[in-house]
């Protein structure tokens, strides 16, 4: 990764340098008044606070497409703000809210803002399999409640904004929130559809979430959500990417305001100042320069096409057989700017490595970028069967990390499908676009008929071995 991140800023200097230009100081209006600053440095600066803000827009954008209704939606997680949503059913190919969306537990979301009051988020008892990470507006996972952690006990979970001060969190597993904007995405196992439609439904039934005042009051009727017009359509993925450079930073700004972040973050406050960037407060840029104006309206293509070279191109030093196995700086990524915008950009919402493990695989054993048009296989030997306390899955995506329309409706397979294990106890898993003969129907997962795609295995909390880097992952091997 980092690699990545020096290669990503050489970009970033080269995007910026200006030979071409009369003048290679811009003057930016800053609380000190005005000053000229670089070029360089300017466009420099620019691209980092673009980065920074990532995980704040992009969750804005999202927040506002999955609260726009309003009452939840009776199977998708949808729901207005401060209250539950639930999947009852999997996702398909026609989901695109969320990139890279899982098929293995049904998601129950809520976005809550904190701001005038604490929630408080009431669960079942239950032996099956859950987990409810909590994330901050920057993305970070603050809290990671759930099976692995809190057990499988009845719980009411107090979460409170920041600056909430009170004394009844004695009564409630108490969580407090470093941000007012809060996104749960809670997770439960799901062994088949049926499975879906009555465990896991009775399951979902029983969640509640009501304001800190409503809890022990027996009706309590939420406000009707509002809904807009222009948040109906959003794919937050491409609509981050259509905003030009001031629409985003001023939306940060507000967003910023809202949820100040934490004081590990000033260095870069202050670099962002330099610039004349100040949370809660209009940014603008005002250049006649027209070189200057060309870089500025590409800047956000220009880092968009970066990251997703990244995720085309992966450093093969960082590779385990062909795969990204990352266990470390997952959901939780102090002052990694970069890297959280990375993963955010691949796939908002990621667990820490303790609940999940996300292997993702680009290339083949040769080095050479996933086709559709090819087959290919995985073998999994006896002692390689991925080692986890919960399951695992492997999940293929089409090149805009959404899943892949196929006749089966199969997006995945693990350990829950009836998998065909070869008399040794391996495994084999045939990755290709048409089916294979029908003694290899079980083990099958379609995926796209032409262009690049990917692959992600799921590990749900993986075994030590996992998180130590002592488990080897098989290559993804090109067949005839």
């Amino acid at each position: 990764m980092q690699t990545f991140i020096l290669r990503l800023f050489l970009l970033f200097i080269i995007f910026s340098s200006c030979p071409s230009c009369q003048s290679d100081t811009t003057t930016v209006s800053t609380s000190e008044g005005e000053k000229e600053i670089s070029t360089d440095e300017f466009l420099k600066i620019l691209g980092e606070s673009y980065v920074y803000g990532y995980p704040l827009v992009l969750m804005d954008l999202t927040k506002k497409v999955s609260t726009n209704i309003e009452s939840p939606h009776p199977s998708k997680p949808i729901a207005p703000l401060n209250q539950l949503g639930h999947f009852r059913t999997f996702p398909d190919h026609n989901m695109t809210a969320i990139v890279k969306p899982n098929v293995d537990t049904y998601y129950s979301i809520a976005w809550m803002d904190l701001e005038k009051e604490p929630l408080v988020l009431s669960m079942p008892a239950t032996d099956r399999y859950y987990l409810l990470p909590f994330y901050d507006a920057y993305s970070n996972v603050f809290s990671s409640m759930g099976t692995r952690t809190t057990g499988s006990e009845a719980k009411h979970f107090l979460i409170t904004g920041p600056e909430w001060i009170g004394d009844e969190q004695e009564k409630f597993t108490y969580i407090q929130a470093p941000t007012n904007m809060v996104w749960l995405i809670g997770r439960i196992q799901v062994n088949s559809p049926e499975d879906g439609a009555t465990t896991v439904k009775t399951i979902q039934d029983k969640m509640k979430l009501v304001p800190l005042s409503q809890f022990e009051k027996e009706n309590f009727t939420p406000k009707k959500g509002i809904v807009k017009k222009e948040n109906q359509n959003i794919i937050p993925v491409k609509a981050i990417r259509d905003l030009d450079i001031e629409t985003y930073l001023n939306r940060l700004s507000e967003l910023m305001a809202e949820n100040p972040p934490p004081p590990r973050d000033q260095p870069m406050l202050d670099k962002m100042a330099t610039i004349g960037f100040v949370p809660g407060q209009p940014f603008k840029i005002s250049t006649d320069n027209f070189v200057l104006k060309t870089k500025l309206s590409k800047l956000p293509d220009f880092i968009h096409k970066k990251l997703e070279t990244r995720r085309a191109e992966p450093d093969t030093s960082l590779l385990t057989n062909g795969w990204m196995l990352v266990n470390e700086d997952i959901g939780t990524y102090g002052t990694d700017y970069l890297r959280r915008a990375y993963i955010d950009f691949i796939g908002l919402g990621a667990l820490i490595p303790k609940d999940a493990v996300y292997p993702n695989c680009a290339l083949d054993v040769n080095g050479n970028i996933l086709d559709g048009s090819k087959k290919y296989q995985m073998h999994f030997n006896a002692n390689q069967i991925p080692p986890v306390n919960a399951f695992w899955s492997l999940t293929a995506y089409n090149e805009d990390e959404f899943l892949v329309k196929n006749k089966l409706n199969r997006f995945a397979l693990g350990d829950r499908d009836d998998l065909k294990f070869n008399k040794d106890g391996s495994l084999d898993i045939y990755i290709q676009s048409e089916a294979p003969s029908e003694e290899k129907m079980q083990n099958w997962l379609p995926i796209p008929k032409s262009g690049p795609f990917y692959l992600t295995l799921r590990l749900y909390w993986p075994k030590a071995k996992v998180l130590k880097g002592e488990w080897d992952i098989p290559f993804v091997v090109p067949v005839e």
